[in-house]
């Protein structure tokens, strides 16, 4: 497919030229690549070597800081970080010995962590009387996480065996280097025989069990997790993790992701950060989708080497060439340490990409997680919104191993000062390629420790609204009240009225019609942050049954008058789910949008299954995580849905891996086995509206059994932590054909009609256009195969009213 010309001006453009580390090593010393694979690096832009320089020097003062803290797994370099000038007694000998194992620990060092911290536990049996009773407790549970840790470094984090990850584990996945493991089973079923209520340790008795094939026959009863409670409520075949053969598996940590055509032939390409600055392992990977089944690695040919860093990826186009670009938002969680500039990267529409922050007026420094696109004043030109985050003073967010043998000790193993003061922005963009900050003037000012953010027209008025996910306090609906009588713009605080606050403890949101009704409803995750080690243990009590005291998420029905309906419990979502990243999107084709979550936290033990949940109908949501083989044990972060083999069936890219050295993971790419359903995928392009036709509302009417049936849509990159396809994929379930689609433009509030479109095509639809045009495309065989569709290109012969 050729990509048209712009429709509108471009701007004049100059010649190309964990979570916080926890103050721990995410940032590992690199040297530059200066080659790779015998081939020269292709010229940079002066813009984006600046950035990459600038990026190279946070590293290594994050590298210092860290040093500061911790003492590189070195007892004597903990004795001397930690200001103990005196000789040390047998209990804190025994406390910095600890302190060690659990550093080696996180550097991934897992074995040699396992060694020192069986020789504490040694000691400590022989000798408890210095000691708290918990202690020896910490210690186990430390060594049998080590344990664990180190049979799945050696089973599937070195070989990436992708079975080996899921739950619950297949034959396929049964480990064969099996002592780690079984050390482990020996560690927990210790801890439980004295404390049987220790949930989180049954929950990970019982992985370990699975990981050697002796679940559950050989999981003693009384901790026994019975297999019933992981069924799937409905069958929803399963997704096969194909990452390692496209080579999109790359090794990383917590990071963002965009499923995007970033060049315009029509395949959906890859982009994946990694919030380190490490050069090698934290680099932003720019995947193209060579359309033959395979992927090739253009992240030097794009001129991005050196760009690293960013928890969150946002794309949109800015500047309404028809060339998608991205923004990476960095600092977060890092408080004080964290004023990271972000980085505007311009796609340049010939494979290669600059950085033009400082061009574009965008080099503000503030912690940041979360960035969202979106036309608020509906002037044609994409605006964006940066939830910046304003943080406590003081949080301890990482295991206290011990009571402390001196003051100087008496803190938890990393620690830092989030004090900081760092209100949102919002970037209007002037349509000149630079953009001003309006957030004080229009009332988005706000602070909060910002975890989310969504653009969504809730009230119909053709005006986008925002939703902001604070953690630790409420969260914010801000209508869009359009210009006042002055003529500025104006934004009102409707959370109260509207009654979706909540959850206090959240992080992931998004606006979705999930009943199909016309209207935006609102999702948000819970995530509570209080206690990372114990996350399984709510989790387990969810499975079994019993009380848990976690955060929940929260689904917001629209009730039409501008308030809304907490239906949770009454939809099946009120669990635990500890999600961080998720989005959304129509992954059987049945015409409502179902969902999955990446689930964990910072601890080891939080080792907790991404979860799927499947919409009936837009009725009730069904948990489908282990017939569609997406249950990922690992850290789950952003999450980008998209049909990247063009089958008409929505894949997902999903980011794991935690904010450690130790807990660094390979990404996965699902791919959706189909459903049988029919579908029908349309590219939006805006003229008077943005480009991207952000914000534009779709809604198509089928032909049923039943009779009509209307399917709705919003252009929109889905949820705020992982960046899906600007393309709109929508099921049409079993329709026997589409009767008509309507696409509201969001600039002008312009309805377009277009009848005698066919299911199981794609479409360009241009803003005034007078009929759609047939996307000529190649449906993949991702072994590297390629067949052609048989699509017929130039006009699809639909009439326009």
């Amino acid at each position: 497919m050729n990509r048209s010309s712009a429709n509108k001006p471009r701007p004049a453009r100059p010649a190309p030229a964990g979570l916080l580390v926890l103050l721990f090593g995410v940032i590992l010393s690199a040297q530059a690549v200066q080659e790779q694979g015998g081939a020269k690096r292709p010229a940079q832009a002066p813009s984006t070597r600046r950035m990459s320089e600038r990026l190279e020097k946070i590293g290594k003062s994050l590298e210092a800081v860290r040093l500061s803290y911790t003492g590189l797994a070195d007892p004597g370099m903990l004795r001397y970080f930690w200001q103990i000038r005196q000789p040390l007694d047998f209990r804190g000998e025994l406390i910095v010995e600890a302190r060690a194992g659990y550093d080696l620990l996180l550097q991934g060092r897992s074995r040699e962590a396992a060694r020192r911290l069986a020789q504490v536990k040694k000691s400590v049996i022989a000798n408890s009387a210095p000691f708290d009773p918990s202690f020896l407790k910490n210690i186990r549970e430390l060594l049998a996480v080590s344990y664990l840790r180190a049979g799945q470094q050696e089973n599937y984090s070195d070989h990436h065996n992708t079975d080996a990850s899921l739950l619950p584990v297949a034959a396929s996945g049964i480990y064969t280097v099996r002592d780690g493991a079984e050390a482990a089973i020996k560690e927990y079923l210790e801890i439980l025989r004295e404390d049987p209520d220790d949930l989180t340790s049954r929950w990970l008795l019982n992985l370990a069990c699975m990981s050697l094939g002796e679940y559950p026959e050989k999981v003693p009863k009384p901790w026994l997790i019975p297999p019933g409670v992981f069924r799937s409520a409905y069958d929803m075949k399963r997704f096969k993790d194909i990452a390692p053969q496209l080579n999109l598996d790359v090794t990383a940590l917590a990071g963002g992701s965009v499923i995007e055509d970033f060049d315009g032939d029509g395949y959906l390409d890859v982009m994946t950060s990694s919030l380190g600055f490490d050069k090698e392992r934290d680099q932003l990977r720019y995947f193209h989708n060579n359309g033959d089944g395979t992927f090739s690695d253009r992240t030097l040919e794009a001129g991005l080497n050196g760009i690293t860093g960013g928890l969150q990826i946002s794309s949109a186009d800015y500047n309404n060439d028809g060339c998608v670009d991205v923004f990476i938002p960095r600092g977060a969680w890092l408080g004080r340490i964290g004023h990271h500039p972000p980085s505007l990267l311009r796609n340049n529409c010939d494979g290669t990409f600059t950085d033009v922050t400082e061009e574009a007026g965008l080099m503000t420094l503030h912690p940041s997680q979360t960035a969202v696109w979106g036309d608020f004043d509906n002037d044609g030109w994409i605006d964006l919104f940066i939830g910046n985050e304003s943080m406590p003073t003081y949080r301890a967010l990482s295991i206290n191993i011990e009571l402390a043998a001196s003051p100087s000790i008496n803190k938890p193993i990393y620690f830092f000062d989030y004090q900081d003061l760092s209100p949102c922005q919002l970037f209007h963009n002037n349509g000149d390629g630079t953009f001003t900050d309006m957030a004080n003037k229009v009332g988005l000012g706000v602070l909060g420790w910002v975890k989310g953010a969504a653009w969504g027209d809730y009230n119909n008025d053709g005006l986008p609204d925002l939703y902001i996910s604070r953690l630790g306090e409420p969260n914010l609906l801000m209508r869009n009240d359009g210009k006042d009588a002055s003529g500025q713009w104006k934004f009102t605080d409707v959370t109260e009225q509207a009654g979706v606050s909540e959850p206090i403890q959240s992080y992931a949101c998004w606006f979705w019609d999930y009943d199909n009704d016309g209207w935006l409803d609102i999702f948000v995750s819970g995530y509570s942050i209080e206690d990372f080690a114990h996350q399984a243990g709510q989790a387990t009590a969810d499975y079994l049954g019993r009380p848990f005291t976690a955060e929940t998420p929260r689904l917001y029905r629209n009730n039409h008058d501008g308030s809304f309906r907490d239906v949770t419990r009454e939809v099946g979502l009120h669990h635990p789910l500890f999600s961080m990243g998720g989005n959304y999107g129509d992954l059987d084709n049945d015409g409502y949008p179902d969902l999955y979550l990446g689930t964990g936290g910072l601890d080891y033990r939080a080792l907790l299954p991404n979860r799927m949940f499947r919409n009936n109908g837009g009725k009730y949501f069904q948990d489908v995580t282990t017939s569609a083989g997406v249950g990922h044990l690992q850290k789950g972060q952003a999450v980008s849905f998209g049909d990247v083999d063009n089958d008409g069936n929505q894949d997902i890219y999903a980011v794991f891996g935690g904010v450690y050295p130790g807990d660094a993971f390979q990404r996965a790419l699902f791919l959706n086995p189909g459903h049988k359903n029919h579908w029908v995928k349309l590219k939006l392009e805006g003229v008077r509206s943005n480009r991207a036709a952000i914000g534009a509302r779709i809604k198509i009417s089928v032909n049923v059994k039943e009779g009509i049936r209307d399917i709705y849509s919003t252009v929109s990159t889905g949820g705020s932590f992982g960046s899906s396809s600007l393309q709109q994929e929508i099921g049409l379930g079993q329709a026997t054909s589409i009767r008509a689609v309507e696409v509201t433009w969001p600039a002008t509030g312009r309805t377009q009609t277009f009848e005698h479109l066919r299911m199981d095509r794609s479409y360009i639809i241009r803003e005034n256009g007078s009929a759609p045009e047939t996307i000529n495309l190649d449906r993949l065989n991702l072994s590297g195969e390629a067949k052609r569709t048989k699509a017929v290109p130039g006009k699809s012969g639909a009439a326009s009213k």
